[in-house]
């Protein structure tokens, strides 16, 4: 089973349901892998303390134009709908910043005049957190490109394991890539107006991968009813609720999983993974959770 953990916006406690997911699959003695995919802001790490035995960086092609054998015919140039190549007067300039790597202005180059180099855009780390199978991407500082980081850490998704994939907060592109194979997928979403509006939007989102999903209410006792009355008009099933418990807070301040802190809290994780299962193995056409 493959389950994302998302969120409309940042903050909701994602982080907190996946890796504490986790350790409690971990303590049942069942595999478990998690994948750290919020490239530009991992903390998975700061509360499961993996061992990381590799490291790998990531790199991108972006054009080289060799000035010898260009023509200046610009077709590259008018072929990049993304302005990474432009013709400024008899010079080709390429912005490898706004390059997507498609290869594109290489197959319309008439003078064979440009290749492709590596350029980096982070690295995937990958360890060990006791029976937890670990990895994350991090994006490299002043780089927009999270998504070739996300699809290889996906990359290392194991068989025959649960895997967790923590994705990046929002609906933006990022989010989508991280979330698209995922067997099932859990909204974090907190009981605030603004929680409620990026719930919505989420929620959307998910929907147009044709995916089931069912929403976990954290610090459910700060706020309103509005996103119990959304998830019953749009017939999507909470989950579990957390409360707004001091200790839970003072423990993630501290890099510590609830499940070890707060023992108590134990059996929650472990109903919310029962009704997961039991929502994928019952989701025909991967569509079942929530009408459409």
């Amino acid at each position: 089973m493959i389950v994302t953990f998302a969120s409309g916006k940042g903050g909701t406690g994602k982080t907190t349901i996946a890796t504490n997911l986790a350790a409690t699959l971990d303590k049942m003695g069942r595999p478990v892998q998690l994948l750290d995919c919020d490239v530009e802001e991992p903390n998975c790490h700061l509360f499961l303390k993996p061992d990381i035995q590799q490291e790998t960086v990531v790199t991108v092609p972006v054009p080289v134009v060799d000035e010898d054998r260009c023509s200046n015919c610009g077709a590259c140039a008018d072929f990049c709908q993304f302005g990474a190549i432009l013709q400024l007067g008899d010079r080709i300039l390429v912005l490898p910043e706004l390059c997507l790597s498609c290869g594109g202005c290489g197959r319309v180059c008439v003078d064979e005049a440009i290749s492709e180099r590596p350029k980096e855009v982070g690295v995937v780390r990958e360890g060990q957190a006791g029976g937890i199978a670990f990895a994350e991407g991090r994006l490299k500082v002043g780089v927009a490109r999270a998504i070739p980081i996300i699809t290889r850490v996906k990359e290392g998704m194991g068989r025959d394991v649960t895997v967790l994939v923590d994705a990046p907060p929002g609906t933006s592109c990022p989010m989508l890539e991280s979330v698209k194979d995922a067997d099932f997928v859990c909204l974090v979403a907190e009981p605030t107006p603004f929680g409620l509006n990026d719930l919505e939007i989420a929620v959307g989102g998910v929907r147009q991968l044709d995916l089931p999903l069912g929403i976990v209410i954290n610090r459910a006792d700060m706020g309103d009813d509005r996103v119990k009355r959304f998830c019953a008009a749009e017939e999507i099933e909470i989950l579990a609720e957390l409360p707004n418990d001091r200790r839970i807070a003072e423990a993630c301040s501290r890099g510590e999983l609830i499940v070890d802190t707060l023992p108590e809290y134990w059996s929650r994780f472990a109903i919310l993974l029962k009704r997961m299962e039991g929502m994928v193995a019952g989701a025909p056409n991967r569509a079942v959770a929530g009408k459409k």
